[in-house]
C-alpha cells in the first residue's frame, strides 16, 4: 500500500499566522474597548487618548519595512520570538501606566515595535513564499487573524468588566507569551527549512537554493526586484498610497471611535464592542472570500470593498438614537466585509509585482503607508469630535478617503504586473 503523504506544511504555517495574527493584533484592535475605561479613569480629552492608537500604527509603520528586511536576511524565527517578548512585556506595562506619556511610551511605541517583529511583516511573506499558484488564497486565509482580532476585543471587553482594565493588560501579554512563543520556536518553519520549495512540490537541491531563487530559475517573466528598484516604480507608490487611505486614515479613524460613538448615541459599553466584534466576524468573512481576486482581478476586488465601507459609513452617520441598531448591524457587517476583501489585495499585488527574496522589506512599505496615515486617523477623529461635538466631519472624510484609495488602487494596475516584472 502507497504510503499517503505528508500535509502540505503551508497550512500548517496559515494557521499559525491566524492565531498569532489574533492575539497580536488583537492587543491594537482592543484600544476601542480600552478607550472608554481610560478616559473615565483619567479625564484626558479624546484627541490626546486617541493618540495612543495613531503612535501605535506609526511607530508600527516605520519599523515593518525593517522588520522584513531582518526576516529576509535572518532567521525569522528569531526576529518573532524577540517580537513576542517585547509586545508581551509592553502589554503589561500597560497596567502600570498612570500618565499620557507612559502610555504613548508602551502602547504607542514599545508594543508596535514588537507587533512588527512577530506579526505581518513576516507572516505574510512567509506565507506567500509557501504558496505561488493560490497565492491570493493563502495571503487572504493568513490575514485572517486580522479580521478575528476584532472579534477579540469582545473577550477583552469580558476580562475588563471581570478584572479591571488594567489586569486585562495582564491577561492580553500572558496569551502571548503562553500561546504564540511556543508557537514561533518550535513549528515556524520556511520552505528551504523544510526541503521543499512553494507549493511543497520541489526538493531543494544539494546547494540549498531557496525558494525565492527556484522561483526565479522557473519563471522567465520572473524579476527579483531590489527595495531600491521598487523604489523606483509609481506601482509600488500607489499601493502604498492606497494602502495609507483606505487602513491608515479611513478605518482606523473610524474603528479606534466606534465603540465611544456607539456609547454616546446611548447604547451600552458590552453592545458597542459585540458591534465591533460583529465587524471582526465578517472582516473574516470578506477575507475567506478574497480570493475572488484571483478570478476577477484585484482591481475589482477593492472597488467592491470600498463601495461596501462607504455604504457602511453612510449608515453610520444615518443613526441618532438606539432605535436603529438595524443600521448599525448594516455598519458592522458591510464595515467587515470590505475591510476583509481590501486588506489582502494590497500584499497580493505587491507580491505580484515585486515578490523574492527582498519581499519582506518591500512589502513592509504597504504597512509604512498604513502606519503614516494612521499618525493622523484616530488622533484627528478625536481632535474633531473635542472641536466640533460630532464625528461627522470625521466620518465623512474617512468615506472620501475609501474613495480615493479605490482610484489610486487602479492607477497602481495589478492586472499589469507580468509586463513589469518582465521589464528589464
Amino acid at each position: 500500500m502507497a504510503k499517503r503523504p505528508p500535509p502540505f506544511y503551508g497550512w500548517i504555517i496559515i494557521g499559525i499566522a491566524i492565531l498569532s495574527g489574533t492575539l497580536i493584533y488583537g492587543v491594537r484592535h482592543s484600544f476601542s474597548v480600552f478607550f472608554p475605561q481610560i478616559l473615565d479613569e483619567f479625564g484626558w480629552s479624546r484627541g490626546s487618548t486617541a493618540l495612543m492608537l495613531s503612535l501605535n500604527v506609526l511607530v508600527y509603520g516605520l519599523v515593518s519595512p525593517i522588520a522584513g528586511s531582518l526576516g529576509d536576511r535572518w532567521k525569522p524565527k528569531r526576529v518573532m520570538t524577540i517580537g513576542i517578548i517585547i509586545i508581551s512585556l509592553a502589554t503589561a506595562g500597560c497596567a502600570f501606566a498612570r500618565q499620557l506619556w507612559h502610555f504613548y511610551l508602551l502602547y504607542g511605541v514599545l508594543t508596535p515595535i514588537g507587533t512588527a517583529f512577530s506579526g505581518a511583516p513576516l507572516l505574510t511573506p512567509a506565507v506567500a513564499n509557501w504558496f505561488t499558484k493560490r497565492r491570493g488564497l493563502a495571503v487572504g486565509l493568513g490575514q485572517v487573524g486580522g479580521g478575528l482580532s476584532w472579534s477579540y476585543t469582545m473577550f477583552t471587553e469580558f476580562v475588563i468588566s471581570r478584572l479591571g482594565w488594567q489586569n486585562a493588560y495582564f491577561v492580553l501579554a500572558g496569551a502571548l507569551a503562553v500561546l504564540i512563543l511556543p508557537l514561533y520556536t518550535r513549528f515556524h518553519y520556511r520552505p528551504e527549512d523544510k526541503g521543499l520549495t512553494a507549493d511543497g512540490t520541489i526538493e531543494i537541491t544539494a546547494n540549498k537554493v531557496s525558494a525565492s531563487e527556484a522561483a526565479t530559475k522557473t519563471s522567465p517573466a520572473f524579476r527579483d526586484w531590489t527595495l531600491r528598484e521598487a523604489m523606483r516604480t509609481r506601482q509600488l507608490w500607489l499601493l502604498v498610497f492606497s494602502n495609507f487611505l483606505y487602513w491608515g486614515i479611513g478605518n482606523y479613524l473610524v474603528l479606534g471611535h466606534q465603540v465611544k460613538f456607539t456609547e454616546d448615541v446611548g447604547y451600552g459599553s458590552a453592545f458597542s464592542a459585540s458591534v465591533l466584534a460583529l465587524f471582526g466576524v465578517f472582516m473574516v468573512v470578506g477575507q475567506f472570500s478574497s480570493s475572488i481576486s484571483d478570478r476577477i482581478g484585484k482591481e475589482k476586488t477593492v472597488t467592491l470593498a470600498a463601495t461596501l465601507s462607504i455604504g457602511a459609513l453612510v449608515a453610520l452617520l444615518s443613526i441618532k438614537d438606539t432605535s436603529q441598531s438595524g443600521l448599525l448591524y448594516l455598519y458592522a457587517i458591510c464595515f467587515g466585509l470590505g475591510a476583509g476583501l481590501f486588506t489582502p489585495s494590497p500584499f497580493v499585488a505587491m507580491a505580484d509585482f515585486f515578490h523574492g527574496r527582498n519581499f519582506g522589506a518591500i512589502s513592509g512599505l504597504l504597512l509604512t503607508g498604513m502606519g503614516m496615515g494612521a499618525a493622523f486617523g484616530p488622533w484627528l477623529g478625536g481632535y474633531l469630535y473635542d472641536t466640533t461635538g460630532s464625528y461627522t466631519i470625521a466620518f465623512i472624510l474617512s468615506l472620501a478617503c475609501f474613495a480615493i484609495s479605490c482610484i489610486a488602487f487602479w492607477l497602481a494596475a495589478p492586472r499589469n504586473a507580468t509586463k513589469v516584472r518582465a521589464r528589464i
